[in-house]
């Protein structure tokens, strides 16, 4: 008899995948598609990163690696923490992973206990709270909307914390709306969350991506602080699935047990590549790419603001613009369908995020370029009759 664990009924289906399937057939079928969906930067990986290894590939370093990555990785990321952010993270507290994906399980199999609860922002990555799922944690939503900036307050989280509260889960910038925790914040809830014995883990995996502010990291907090990085997003090594975690120096071993029974390192390949992404050369390249996704940004928020979409978030960082659609449509997902089918225009609906209202909402990405942009733009008034 088919019996999956009982945690299955409540990890629901990733459905951005479902509507890029569709899109696939689309362009098969010879439709053009203006993807505005998956949140993937366009920009292949940069050349300094691809030829690091290439190189390692061909000199023979394809074997395992020790359970939490290089050692020399691991000292570049600290590295980096030292030279960008004035922050000290010594090597021994970071721990390379199969993506930030991997970080968070690591995480959460260390830190979940079965029943145990955990806060975190709605709306906000689904996979986050699937993950949590998995590892029999009971993921709690705080919603979330303007009057934050669609982040969780200290005295939100301190009024929804209660006796099986395990910790917290933030994301700064966040995904699907791009909004910022700033420095004050982050100590603000990190305050909250000692003062109730409870963890903090932030989700900084778009960090670089930002456009006002100055770029900075929880790391600064406190180093009670548990910190999720990749190199997915900023570094667009998407495919590559590699990432980092700052670790409390109390959970570094127990952490390291458990990676070495559950993936037994990252990528090889993947590491030697990425040894190559704090040099000088690849950092320029970075920096031209976020001036150009502020350009795409720039554009892209008052063309849809012109169509009648509200942006109620205000997008200081990743690739994203968060939409009230309510205006257009009282169903998101029946409106990203529609979109898809009749002008090729792919886009996430709310529901992928949480239950925050998610029939008013819909995410763009801007991981296209501004010509295919203002294509899109030109569909969807059309489609409105604007």
């Amino acid at each position: 008899m088919y019996r999956p664990a009982a945690r299955l009924a409540e990890i629901e289906p990733f459905h951005v995948v479902e509507l890029f399937t569709r899109a696939r057939q689309l362009e098969a079928a010879g439709r053009d598609v203006i993807h505005m969906e998956v949140g993937e930067p366009d920009f292949p990986t940069p050349e300094p990163i691809a030829r690091a290894a290439q190189a390692a590939i061909a000199s023979g370093k394809t074997f395992y690696t020790e359970a939490f990555g290089l050692p020399d990785l691991r000292q570049a990321i600290s590295g980096f923490y030292r030279e960008r952010y004035g922050v000290a993270v010594p090597a021994s507290r970071i721990a390379v992973t199969n993506g930030a994906s991997g970080a968070l399980n690591l995480a959460f199999a260390c830190l979940a206990d079965p029943g145990s609860e955990w806060l975190l922002s709605d709306p906000g990555y689904p996979c986050n709270r699937h993950i949590l799922r998995t590892y029999e944690g009971k993921p709690v939503a705080i919603p979330v909307g303007p009057e934050s900036n669609f982040q969780p307050t200290a005295v939100q989280v301190d009024a929804a914390w209660n006796e099986r509260t395990a910790g917290l889960l933030v994301a700064s910038p966040a995904n699907p709306t791009g909004t910022l925790l700033t420095p004050a914040e982050i100590a603000g809830l990190a305050a909250v969350c000692r003062r109730k014995q409870g963890h903090f883990l932030v989700d900084e995996i778009y960090q670089g991506l930002t456009y006002e502010s100055e770029m900075a990291t929880a790391c600064a907090a406190g180093d009670d602080i548990w910190v999720i990085n990749s190199f997915s997003k900023y570094f667009q090594m998407t495919g590559w699935r590699l990432g980092w975690m700052v670790i409390p120096e109390a959970y570094a071993r127990d952490v390291e047990k458990l990676a070495q029974n559950l993936v037994l390192c990252p990528s090889t390949p993947a590491q030697h590549g990425a040894l190559a992404a704090f040099e000088p050369a690849t950092l320029a390249i970075l920096e031209t790419r976020r001036a150009e996704f502020r350009k795409r940004r720039d554009f892209l928020a008052p063309a849809l603001e012109s169509i009648g979409f509200r942006i109620t978030a205000r997008p200081e960082g990743a690739f994203y613009l968060y939409c009230d659609c309510s205006a257009l449509s009282d169903d998101s997902f029946a409106l990203a369908r529609d979109l898809l089918e009749k002008t090729g225009v792919a886009a996430t609906p709310g529901l992928d995020f949480g239950s925050n209202e998610p029939e008013k909402h819909i995410r763009f990405a801007y991981t296209t370029g501004v010509e295919r942009l203002a294509d899109a733009a030109e569909r969807l008034s059309r489609y409105f009759g604007r």
